[in-house]
């Protein structure tokens, strides 16, 4: 949702004015058009440059790029210290769900729908060019200890019911590689996942959820998002709507 300069003022003029009665709220950063999911490990000799390429695409308005790191390349002698099953899990889920029959890294998944070889910059622009803008406004406010999560809009992707998910973000992180296909690199990681959480189910029009912001919150979790995602058959699909907020300085 694009919102013009009036409407700007106005959703500014809201906040300030729900600080001053009820406290302080945060509401969240600019509205995503696009998210790009890296499947990613510090133990992959392929990954680096995809690595680079979510860092710039991170740095773009309203494109938000998440690096997953997967744990099945641990065994070359390098864990990556950001990996997890979960991440894994996720992307071979991702694979069922598009008929693939197998994973790699490193993959970018444009939008829940395309996945591609995350080094291959045109290919990586041209989904991203092509990809509609999400038919959900999602929208996310912290306030006396709690994350709020507001879903409204008309989900007409073929799907009627849609996952809600809290995910815990890192936002940067170097790393030196002592063991493995990149020892003796040091290499730097953007908004990297730590954790994925379900918090509800959307099944049309507005809908709220909220949880204990100490539910999310850990050591190094910068930065919440929330993914409003189809499923197929139990398996991840198309995304509907997205939304970040920064927990720093909270």
């Amino acid at each position: 949702m694009i919102l013009t300069s009036t409407r700007r003022w106005l959703v500014a003029s809201l906040v300030i004015a729900s600080w001053a009665i009820s406290g302080p709220v945060r509401a969240q950063e600019a509205p995503i058009t696009a998210v790009v999911e890296l499947f990613t490990s510090q133990g992959c000799s392929s990954c680096p440059p995809a690595d680079a390429l979510l860092s710039e695409l991170a740095d773009r308005p309203g494109i938000l790029a998440l690096a997953f790191h997967v744990d099945y390349w641990d065994y070359l002698g390098w864990e990556d210290t950001f990996a997890s099953p979960t991440n894994s899990k996720r992307q071979r889920l991702y694979a069922e769900s598009h008929g693939e029959r197998s994973v790699y890294t490193p993959q970018m998944i444009v939008n829940g729908t395309s996945g591609l070889v995350g080094s291959d910059r045109t290919a990586v622009e041209a989904e991203l060019e092509a990809a509609q803008h999400f038919p959900l406004d999602v929208e996310t406010t912290v306030e006396n200890g709690m994350l709020k999560v507001h879903v409204a809009g008309d989900g007409t992707r073929g799907n009627d019911m849609a996952s809600v998910y809290v995910l815990q973000v890192s936002e940067q992180a170097q790393v030196a590689i002592k063991r493995g296909e990149n020892a003796g690199t040091t290499r730097d990681f953007r908004n990297i996942v730590r954790d994925i959480m379900p918090i509800g189910v959307w099944d049309g029009g507005s809908q709220s959820y909220k949880l204990p912001l100490s539910d999310v919150e850990g050591p190094d979790v910068e930065r919440l998002v929330v993914l409003v995602q189809t499923m197929n058959n139990g398996k991840p699909a198309a995304l509907l709507g997205a939304a970040t907020c920064s927990l720093l300085g909270l």
